[in-house]
């Protein structure tokens, strides 16, 4: 049973935006009180946030598609919708957000550090909000915005000062027990450790991670064994401790050549050859492994290695082991560049930038690209033929038509609002105002202008009955 997981791929669903309202308040003798709909809540985010009690993505591994709520539609009365609920999921410390391509989208470290994978949709706006000088009465409301759809990768790269490499059985977790108040599972079987265990350790003045790496063999850059699973764990560590074991049972095995194997092996993954190295040999409470650790430590010294002889079993040379490992740490910490303070980057817009751009596809088709364009057409009740004008006129402001006459777009060439795979195509109309002499005056309502005088009601009554007279007077019941 998988008890531990570093490596996810996650599918996430922001929530969409409530649709906006639209209503004409009613009330006794006041039957046209005006438009009163109210604006559609926001749609919920999805967010990754660094959480120090989770160690692993088991969770996700299990329940891989995860989705905020929606927006609540807005209700007569001016009654705004309410927002989604943000869905927050823990993270661990070190985990890297990846899209589906391997591009890095985020590096969470530190506790309480968050990223935005998913963006709730925005709400629409309601018949009140819509409403002007000139569209007293908006019989639409805009619709919510759907929210965005991420495929992601979760990778977990532990958080540690120090990594213990070796092969499995030589001593590593043995070690991290005695030098830190970590207890990892012990067994003198190899792949006793299925997990990289963390320790903290204090020498001195300086408190340092130690993490061991479990399933180094052969092969592992390859995928062999486990080691390709956990050879990620190296990558944040400033120090490498080689852990060698002396008294090993394996005759066609040394400390020597399981150093050369395990560094060729941290060569193959890369990223790792500016770490600096210490060897550890270990077992050395093993008559055999004492001697077999004088015998190999001046050839271990000749390559330039500080070598440690230990015994995790014995507590033998560990402070010194302890505290080299400290002057190390401490050196790597100062010679990192001391982070900068935040500086925001203001880009202003190009004054020659129009938002959006138009091209002219192989096949004739007119293409309109842009984030307002592609905003507003999500935006849109199509059912709505004056929801259909107000985005005719608003595209018209943006200069849309002007572009596209530019482009070389005649009356009823195709032309497409959007990505290829969602987009809302039409034959082209050019006209003054975008579909002005189709729908009159969009959004006025003559029940909302200023009343006429008793004598002209009057009149206007007795022309209405005098008309219907002649047509009367008019009919013929036989003809036809």
């Amino acid at each position: 049973m998988t008890t531990f997981v570093d490596r996810v791929e996650l599918h996430v669903a922001a929530g969409n935006g409530g649709h906006g309202c639209a209503s004409v308040h009613r009330e006794k003798f006041k039957p046209l009180g005006g438009p009163d709909g109210g604006n559609g809540g926001r749609g919920g985010d999805v967010i990754l946030t660094v959480d120090q009690s989770v160690t692993t993505l088991l969770d996700y591994h299990h329940s891989p598609h995860r989705k905020a709520t929606n927006g609540k539609p807005g209700e007569g009365g001016n009654r705004s919708g309410k927002d989604g609920q943000d869905l927050v999921l823990p993270v661990p410390d070190g985990t890297v957000v990846l899209d589906k391509a391997g591009n890095v989208l985020a590096d969470l470290v530190g506790h309480g550090t968050s990223f935005v994978a998913a963006q709730g949709g925005r709400g629409g706006l309601g018949n009140a909000a819509l409403a002007s000088a000139r569209r007293k009465a908006p019989g639409f409301a805009l619709l919510g915005e759907p929210g965005d759809l991420q495929d992601i990768v979760l990778e977990l790269k532990t958080v540690a000062d120090v990594a213990l490499v070796g092969y499995p059985s030589a001593g590593k977790s043995s070690l991290i027990s005695v030098l830190s108040a970590a207890k990892p599972k012990i067994a003198d079987y190899p792949f006793t450790t299925l997990v990289p265990n963390l320790g903290v350790v204090t020498a001195g003045s300086t408190v340092y991670t130690i993490a061991d790496v479990p399933g180094l063999i052969p092969g592992a850059s390859q995928g062999k064994g486990l080691g390709l699973e956990f050879l990620r764990h190296v990558e944040r560590c400033s120090v490498l401790v080689h852990v060698l074991d002396t008294a090993t049972l394996e005759s066609d095995r040394d400390p020597v050549s399981d150093l050369d194997v395990i560094e060729a092996e941290l060569r193959e993954y890369g990223g790792l050859d500016n770490r600096p190295r210490i060897v550890v040999l270990n077992k050395i409470d093993v008559p055999d492994g004492k001697d077999l650790a004088e015998m190999v430590r001046p050839d271990l010294e000749e390559r330039g290695y500080r070598v440690f002889e230990v015994s995790a079993v014995a507590h033998t040379g560990l402070k010194e082991l302890s505290f080299a490992l400290a002057d190390l740490v401490a050196k790597a910490r100062a010679a990192k560049p001391k982070e900068e303070a935040t500086r925001i980057v203001i880009r202003p817009k190009a004054v020659d930038d129009a938002g959006f751009t138009v091209v002219r596809e192989d096949d004739g088709l007119f293409r309109v690209r842009g984030e307002k364009p592609e905003r507003w057409v999500r935006q849109t009740d199509f059912n709505n033929d004056e929801a259909v004008g107000y985005l005719a006129d608003r595209l018209n402001r943006l200069g849309v038509e002007e572009e596209l006459m530019k482009a070389g777009a005649r009356a009823g060439d195709g032309v497409a609002i959007g990505p290829e795979d969602n987009a809302v195509v039409f034959d082209w109309e050019p006209t003054v105002m975008a579909g002005a002499e189709m729908l009159g005056r969009r959004g006025e309502d003559h029940r909302f202008e200023a009343p006429r005088p008793a004598a002209q009601r009057r009149r206007d009554k007795q022309a209405e009955r005098d008309e219907f007279q002649r047509e009367f007077d008019d009919f013929d019941p036989f003809e036809g």
